[in-house]
């Protein structure tokens, strides 16, 4: 299971997970509890993260936001074709 992690703007905070991916939200869908917020992080792609209603409210997160999705893996799977 990958757990990813929403940050509003750019930061200079150290963190362990090293894969922070950097981008614009592109859509937010809204739910009772939970909401998508869809990351476009250049080249066509797109990362989508499912967060908490109050989570989007306390990042301030509107369509056109700079956020950074960071993503904590306890695994990796690689795949070729």
């Amino acid at each position: 299971m990958k757990r990813i992690m929403l940050m509003k703007g750019l930061t200079k905070m150290k963190i362990s997970a090293r894969n922070q991916l950097k981008g614009k939200v592109a859509e937010i869908k809204e739910g009772a509890v939970n909401g998508t917020v869809k990351i476009d992080i250049g080249g066509g792609n797109y990362i989508t993260a499912v967060i908490t209603m109050d989570s989007i409210a306390n990042l301030g997160l509107k369509v056109g936001s700079d956020a950074c999705a960071v993503i904590k893996a306890s695994s990796v799977m690689v795949a070729v074709e």
